[in-house]
């Protein structure tokens, strides 16, 4: 995967075994957002091979030959993934309610009651039933990513992707998103998780990959990894992101 001729991914090797929670590190320009974008389809695969809930990502082999996915096969294949943005992208004219029943209405074809009642329900599972008739404009930005957490998860999805989900936050607000993610863990969700919240990944995460320049320079049990990485660029980064949060990683 490359932009202007400047290679983002290249030789990517990563697996998520379904009910995981793989979380991934990085220094910014890595790769890291780049591979979330892949896995739903809204990056091309230029080389190798993607399969995602069992899928080859962007191809159908048919016939001896390999079909690319229309855009129409692409929405279809995307409505089983959930993904959390940085930023939350919620439609500023609707309710908490609306932003999370807008996407069974129109894309799954969910009756409108119905929507709305799921979506209350969705709602309530993130702590925000008292707010579901609330604009964003009304909800500080921790309740606004829970909301939007609450959207993706209306669409019962199979696999989530969390792109820095609590960079956009104020640090009092960041507990309350990543309460909400440590729950969808212990419910089974099969999760991919960006992000620099390293507590977080010690504690919930099955698997922890950092990556830089494009490729993943080592991975393992987060603890383990954590406290003992083997490559001397995961050491510099451990030591620069924990020196910022809690210290000294453990040697």
């Amino acid at each position: 995967m490359g932009y202007g001729g400047v290679q983002v991914l290249n030789g990517v090797d990563f697996t998520v075994a379904s009910g995981e929670v793989s979380c991934v590190i990085g220094p910014s320009g890595s790769g890291k957002s780049t591979f979330l974008r892949c896995l739903n389809g809204l990056e091309p695969v230029l080389g190798g091979s993607l399969r995602v809930l069992g899928e080859e990502v962007g191809h159908t082999l048919r016939d001896g030959r390999y079909h690319p996915w229309t855009p129409k096969r692409f929405a279809a294949f995307r409505r089983n993934i959930g993904m959390v943005f940085q930023r939350f992208n919620l439609f500023a004219h609707q309710s908490a309610l609306e932003n999370v029943a807008c996407g069974p209405v129109h894309v799954l074809g969910t009756p409108p009651d119905r929507a709305r009642t799921l979506a209350m329900e969705h709602l309530d599972r993130v702590g925000l039933a008292d707010h579901a008739h609330k604009r964003p404009h009304q909800l500080s930005g921790g309740q606004q990513q829970r909301v939007a957490i609450a959207r993706a998860l209306a669409m019962n999805p199979a696999l989530m992707l969390f792109d820095e989900p609590t960079s956009a936050l104020d640090p009092e607000l960041v507990d309350e998103v990543l309460e909400v993610m440590k729950s969808l863990a212990a419910e089974g969700m099969t999760m991919v998780v960006v992000t620099h919240e390293i507590a977080f990944a010690r504690e919930v995460g099955d698997r922890l990959a950092f990556f830089a320049d494009g490729v993943v320079v080592e991975e393992g049990r987060p603890r383990e990894l954590l406290a003992a990485p083997e490559h001397e660029r995961t050491r510099a980064f451990l030591s620069s992101v924990l020196g910022a949060q809690e210290g000294p990683f453990e040697r």
